[in-house]
């Protein structure tokens, strides 16, 4: 019968973890908690402080089919093992999924039963023992915190194996004596505490901590919950929604995969594998971000609904699911050859329409490398780029993703692809409304754009389309050279008009090696060392630099102004 049911002991928790009759429904969001969030609430727990209510369903067997179900993470290593591993639960007994309380009972089951790795400051991101050190949860049982050194009073750490070498009792440079937190479960199944206080000469103050942390773990009914019993998947995912929804905001994708199960594939698992390859390419998107991409490449309503993924648009998606994958793979391989990072790429929903194109014109692989392809890609990258300029997916995503999509289709179920021959930019433009022409006034703000900012690189992109983006071989150079401001404050900078020194008025993309010969040189010595056997009007007009014009720092006022007016005409041409 739904409601509060007796409380259980952490070790009883522990124990139908390991049996699986605690598991995760596919909608709970991953284990996200720090080490110290864990060590606080082991210190709470002994403190006897209450860690709130938990909520479970019971799930039964008529309702197992209906839901993808996780085990719990037990060996964490951040980056590379945090995901859950999936589990076949046609044969498990009835069991409760966890509503509330996994990041609770997770931090449990890792400080009791497993591990956790975290990356070493200054070491390689690539997973190895060294950067990434396995580390277990241990309390130091010769002394504790004063009030003055911290909010908790007990020392809960995780501590690297290399250093303590897994010893049930670990004895730091400073003679401290550190207990492994997992050892308890041993030892109050073995009843032998006395023994083990005596074989590691515990003092009578260690041995009452170690008794303590037991009676937390062993005997204190620490775990409370209510129990749901209705086999109905969608007062399940109701309640959760409605219990979370005053914390992190929800992930819809992590919803949705419990409810659209793919029939041959894990789509948790694809889908989080394609999020790690594409992270893999230097870009974060999420799981959201592949959920848009089914309802832009498919279906009419590119909204997030519940009602939108049912069992044909769901089995669509699976049976065209390589393409999918590869189409998005050759995407942010493409993004990566026009120079963009996931910094300066401020929204990825903008790379729709590009996916939409090279996955139903079938064009997807090596997209980013054959020369047949090379037109097609230079108008991407021109189009991307205004985009992100003009911030046109700004509010309102998902009303600017459906008219960008007119250009593709009569309707959804109808391409016109065939009639297609190169990326419909211009038409894509037509059909955005919010594609306006962009005045002065916004032209002479973007121009103030600082140096390194998101927005400065796809601005000096546009301004400068024949640099190396592919290799990454270009650097955002200052015309005038920045040395001047050399050993002066940010107060002091501003005064002396930093903002418009700093900015793409005297701003320039420069190949990389010729931005380190050029180094601190004055723009006049730079340009007449660059110009003495070259035409110099060409070579002005290719940096876009103001001619016959004073070009000597002390005339900068001047300068500016004259490449002002050059910048805004041409950036005006560019964005309308």
């Amino acid at each position: 019968m739904a409601g509060f049911q007796t409380p259980i002991t952490i070790h009883q928790a522990i124990e139908r973890i390991n049996r699986n009759e605690f598991l995760l429904p596919a909608f709970q969001r991953e284990f996200v908690w720090k080490p110290a969030q864990i060590e606080q609430l082991f210190d709470s727990l002994m403190q006897g402080y209450p860690i709130s209510s938990m909520l479970f369903w019971k799930v039964k067997e008529s309702t197992k089919a209906d839901f993808r179900f996780y085990q719990f993470l037990k060996k964490y290593i951040e980056y590379h093992k945090i995901h859950n591993d999936t589990i076949a639960t046609n044969g498990v007994n009835d069991f409760h999924a966890i509503l509330d309380g996994q990041q609770r009972l997770t931090a449990l089951y890792i400080g009791l039963c497993g591990s956790y790795a975290y990356k070493e400051y200054r070491r390689a991101y690539a997973y190895s023992e060294w950067s990434y050190p396995t580390r277990h949860l241990y309390l130091n049982i010769s002394s504790e915190y004063t009030e003055d050194e911290s909010d908790r009073k007990y020392k809960f750490l995780f501590l690297d194996k290399a250093v303590t070498q897994e010893q049930d009792i670990y004895i730091d440079n400073d003679e401290e004596k550190w207990f492994k937190v997992g050892t308890v479960l041993k030892l109050y199944k073995n009843d032998s505490l006395d023994d083990f206080a005596d074989e590691h000469l515990l003092s009578r103050e260690s041995k009452k901590l170690v008794k303590q942390l037991e009676r937390v773990i062993h005997t204190g009914l620490n775990i409370n919950y209510y129990e749901e019993d209705e086999q109905n998947p969608d007062k399940a995912v109701n309640i959760f929604v409605r219990i979370n929804s005053g914390g992190t905001t929800l992930s819809f994708s992590d919803i949705l995969m419990s409810i659209a199960s793919w029939k041959q594939k894990d789509a948790r698992t694809e889908i989080n594998d394609l999020v790690d390859g594409i992270r893999a390419k230097g870009f974060n998107i999420d799981k959201d971000y592949i959920l848009k991409s089914f309802l832009y490449l498919y279906h009419k309503d590119v909204r997030f609904k519940i009602t939108s993924f049912k069992n044909d648009f769901i089995n669509n998606i699976e049976s065209n699911w390589e393409n999918i994958r590869n189409s998005i793979l050759s995407l942010y391989d493409l993004l990566k050859t026009f120079g963009l990072t996931d910094y300066t790429l401020t929204t990825n929903n903008a790379t729709l329409p590009i996916l939409y194109y090279i996955y139903h014109k079938n064009i997807f692989v090596d997209f980013s490398t054959k020369t047949i392809y090379k037109e097609d890609r230079e108008i991407i990258k021109k189009w991307l780029l205004t985009i992100l300029v003009r911030r046109t997916f700004g509010g309102q995503t998902d009303t600017v993703l459906s008219q960008s999509r007119k250009a593709f289709t009569v309707d959804i179920e109808k391409l016109k692809l065939e009639t297609v021959n190169q990326f419909p930019s211009a038409e894509i433009n037509k059909d955005i409304k919010k594609f306006i022409d962009i005045g002065d006034d916004y032209i002479e703000e973007l121009l103030l754009t600082q140096k390194d900012s998101q927005y400065s690189f796809p601005i000096l992109a546009l301004l400068y389309p024949d640099m190396d983006y592919k290799n990454n071989n270009f650097h955002q150079d200052h015309l005038h050279p920045a040395t001047i401001y050399n050993g002066i404050t940010d107060k002091e900078k501003e005064i002396y008009g930093w903002r418009v020194y700093n900015s793409i008025l005297n701003l320039q993309m420069l190949d990389a090696n010729e931005n380190m010969s050029k180094n601190a040189m004055s723009l006049k010595d730079w340009i007449e060392k660059e110009t003495k056997n070259s035409d110099l009007k060409r070579f002005m007009d290719n940096h876009i630099i103001p001619q016959n014009i004073i070009l000597e720092l002390s005339n900068f006022t001047q300068y500016i102004s004259a490449r002002k007016i050059l910048l805004v005409a041409k950036l005006k041409e560019i964005l309308n």
